[in-house]
């Protein structure tokens, strides 16, 4: 499984990042390999269940 996230590195060096699921919730990353790692980590907790206050992004088809 993959999920589509987008970062960038910042003037200080380090990297900033989200899950394009959940677009408000930005994580950080000494490197890119260490932002991944904690994209990964939000992803887990915020599969876990429906958490209040979480806003998702979804795709809806049109007939």
């Amino acid at each position: 499984m993959t999920k589509s996230f987008t970062y960038w590195k910042e003037p200080d060096g380090m990297f900033l990042g989200y899950l394009n699921e959940f677009p408000e919730h930005w994580t950080q990353g000494t490197d890119l390999e260490d932002l991944k790692e904690h994209l990964q980590d939000l992803y887990k907790e915020f599969s876990k269940e429906e958490l209040p206050g979480i806003k998702r992004v979804a795709e809806l088809e049109l007939a």
